[in-house]
């Protein structure tokens, strides 16, 4: 037997890391998962200490790694074997990480292992995957199985490009205008500062104000860069903490428009990967904690696992979720009708492309409202600050 590293959640949410004894990672990992527990991830006691494809911080592009796959499925529909197919990527594949990755694969193939547990070894490659390869190694039909992760794949990443076209208007707009107060107030307004001094006039109080607030933001702005970028470190040291990324996430799930957009796409998220988990062969309970460990959402992962504990006492997917009170009541009623039907993995991808639809036009209609108020914002900000500088010279104008 080896030793294991193993990263658990109990019912309560709380994370566990600790050594196990076992014989392969998928026997530990299928271990805790029938004890109720929700398992992040296996890996072996010696990788984690020293192995290269060990190390955090780095993670595969995905694009590179659904070329990939697209690529050996293709070899191996044609009839190559899994480690001739490996070579041939291998030789081929310009992403560095991918290759060390694919290199450690073919190592640990070559030397008995499953491919789903030499892939599980690297926490770079998401679980959503080892999980589909090991369903598809226990049905003996990993084609179809890579057929439908690929396809779940490139549905995300459209979903998410669309997503991330919505979002550049507006964080262009954030970023001038933040670059736009901090030239005039650590710039402008100084130079106005020196031109009143020298004019020896009397000033409103409008522009005393602004004159001080730009004196002291030139005076004192490299020690308020310093405690801006401490507190961002912090805050970001903070959010990886199981207390911080919970209130986060209750913070952003109680905002009026865009909690409900990320509620939305969560839900949207784990009904794709649900069904995609279901329709490769996984019973409903692993399926249920592998969709749940991609949440990004606390709440949402919580109230998947502790519904995925009912799940396995008996109880049905929709009850379950519903108890939970995470799921908008829509999806529950949607994959209420999928279970009496029998047709829940076609219910799961009609639940996924309903959200994923809201979202796009609930993100649309926001965008519609953020971008002109940011506009009028920085209007009125930067006009208010201009006719407090300028307020002076017409008063003096006028004498």
């Amino acid at each position: 037997m080896a030793e294991f590293v193993i990263k658990i959640a109990d019912e309560r949410g709380r994370l566990h890391q600790q050594v196990e004894q076992g014989y392969s990672v998928a026997e530990v990992r299928d271990r805790f998962a029938s004890q109720g527990y929700l398992v992040y991830w296996v890996k072996p006691q010696g990788l984690l200490s020293g192995g290269l494809s060990m190390r955090r911080g780095r993670r595969l592009k995905q694009s590179s790694f659904l070329v990939f796959n697209q690529q050996f499925l293709t070899l191996l529909k044609a009839g190559l074997p899994i480690l001739n197919s490996l070579d041939l990527l291998i030789k081929r594949q310009r992403d560095a990480n991918l290759r060390q990755v694919l290199e450690n694969v073919r190592e640990r193939v070559k030397g008995g292992e499953l491919l789903s547990d030499a892939f599980a070894a690297h926490s770079m490659v998401p679980k959503i995957y080892t999980t589909t390869l090991m369903a598809g190694e226990k049905s003996g039909n990993i084609d179809e199985v890579l057929t439908r992760y690929i396809n779940f794949q490139r549905l995300a990443m459209t979903f998410r490009k669309k997503l991330f076209v919505s979002l550049i208007y507006p964080t262009l707009l954030v970023t001038v205008v933040t670059i736009m107060v901090m030239f005039l107030f650590t710039y402008v307004v100084p130079k106005f500062a020196d031109l009143f001094n020298s004019l020896d006039a009397k000033l409103p109080a409008i522009t005393l104000f602004m004159l001080a607030v730009g004196t002291y933001a030139q005076k004192y702005f490299p020690f308020i860069a310093i405690a801006l970028a401490l507190a961002v470190f912090v805050f970001w040291q903070w959010r990886k903490t199981d207390r911080g990324a919970d209130q986060i996430d209750r913070l952003i799930l109680s905002l009026p428009l865009l909690g409900d957009i990320r509620l939305k796409h969560q839900v949207a998220t784990f009904s794709r990967m649900l069904s995609t988990l279901l329709q490769g062969g996984l019973p409903l309970v692993p399926s249920m904690e592998t969709a749940g460990t991609s949440m990004t959402s606390r709440r949402i992962l919580k109230g998947v696992m502790r519904a995925s504990v009912r799940v396995r006492e008996g109880q049905g997917l929709a009850g379950s979720l519903e108890e939970q009170n995470v799921f908008p009541d829509l999806a529950v009623e949607m994959l209420e009708v999928g279970e009496s039907t029998g047709a829940l993995p076609a219910m799961l991808n009609s639940v996924a492309e309903f959200y994923e639809e809201d979202v796009q036009t609930a993100l649309g209609a926001s965008m519609a409202l953020i971008e002109p108020l940011i506009l009028i914002v920085m209007a009125v900000f930067v006009g208010g600050v201009l006719i407090s500088l300028y307020l002076p010279i017409f008063t003096l104008g006028v004498h």
